[in-house]
């Protein structure tokens, strides 16, 4: 009965034990789970820097000067003396039209024009004489004033025949069709026996560009037009020119918006003596519409929860061994960077990588700095 009372005791000594153990293992394990070992991260320092503002635009590129060439009478083409794509100079010639007609018209008007001359210096001879009678009270008052009525009235008629003789010759001109500056003919649409009219509708004979300055026209988003000037540069690219990067400047802001699209037409002058570029062309590019210096800015990578509109954002900084978060504003956007207007200063820590799974207060292991 003793032997009974002691192992009953024993039994439960063992169970006490064993009940003390589990509640310990019990309690260890959650202190285990919950520590997390320090995450490797990279960091940037924030650093004051210069800051351009832009307004980023799409467009596209038209020759500033362009020519569509007409005929101003009408007749048959008898010669063409260019083709597509030769270069030309003002007053070169491009086409010629029949003169056949025109020539005999200014013939007989030059053979009127003489008669004329004939019949004025009769007129001029007859009034001479009548001036010399009077010296001497040989003619009467109204005899001398029908002698200056003749002359001036032949004097006119030489002037007539004359400009009839200058108007037909203006039109023989316009028979030579000729290039109004220069340029590139970039269009030819008429070969020799064609019948042309007179500045008639429809397509011009030729078309003549000048693609030394072209216009490039884009398109600012209303909210960001307030901020573009006439004289601000614009830097662009366009993938007819691999590799080019090319610019121009402001010129013109239309000054309404469109109704459609809710933006803003703005043109630009580009300088193209080298002739690289081409009318047509679709072009990507940046307004510059402001420079900044000393602007504390951060890599995008480093921002979280960044609302663009907001221009509210978040970013992890280290501090000591450990990493807090910390809202920040920001402000211009660059292709790289972003200006933060408050919420850090210079020189602090701020995570760039691995910061993906990071919480506020966890501890950090700095595995690569970018000073």
């Amino acid at each position: 009965m003793s032997t009974m009372r002691f192992l009953h005791g024993m039994t439960g000594v063992v169970a006490l034990i064993a009940m003390i153990s589990c509640g310990t293992e019990a309690r260890s394990i959650p202190e285990t789970a919950t520590a997390r070992p320090p995450v490797a991260v990279d960091v940037v320092r924030v650093a004051p820097s210069d800051v351009t503002e832009t307004v980023d635009v799409v467009g596209s590129l038209a020759p500033k000067f362009v020519a569509d060439v007409k005929s101003e009478v009408t007749g048959v083409v008898t010669a063409v003396y260019v083709t597509e794509w030769v270069p030309v100079r003002k007053g070169t010639p491009l086409a010629r039209l029949d003169t056949g007609e025109t020539d005999a018209a200014i013939e007989a008007l030059k053979a009127v024009a003489a008669q004329a001359r004939v019949v004025e210096t009769r007129a001029r001879r007859e009034h001479d004489r009548a001036l010399e009678l009077q010296r001497y009270g040989l003619i009467t008052p109204q005899a001398l004033d029908e002698a200056r009525f003749a002359l001036e009235a032949a004097t006119a008629g030489t002037a007539a025949a004359l400009a009839q003789v200058r108007t037909a010759e203006a039109r023989l001109a316009k028979s030579f069709i000729r290039a109004p500056m220069d340029g590139v003919v970039a269009l030819r649409r008429v070969s020799v026996g064609d019948r042309v009219e007179n500045m008639g509708g429809g397509e011009p004979m030729f078309r003549i560009v000048d693609n030394r300055v072209l216009d490039l026209t884009v398109t600012v988003p209303a909210s960001r037009a307030p901020g573009v000037r006439v004289g601000q540069p614009l830097a662009f690219t366009t993938d007819a020119v691999p590799g080019g990067a090319f610019d121009g400047r402001v010129m013109f802001i239309n000054p309404a918006v469109d109704e459609i699209n809710r933006s803003v037409k703005v043109v630009a002058t580009v300088s193209n003596l080298d002739n690289r570029l081409k009318g047509g062309a679709f072009v990507r590019g940046r307004i510059v519409t402001a420079t900044r210096a000393q602007v504390l800015q951060v890599p995008r990578e480093t921002l979280i929860d960044w609302n663009v509109a907001a221009r509210t954002a978040a970013v992890f900084v280290v501090v000591g061994e450990r990493v807090e978060r910390r809202a920040v504003a920001t402000g211009a956007v660059s292709e790289q960077s972003v200006e933060i207007a408050s919420g850090l200063v210079a020189g602090e820590p701020v995570v760039i990588r691995g910061g993906f799974a990071l919480r506020p207060g966890d501890a950090v292991l700095v595995s690569g700095a970018d000073e």
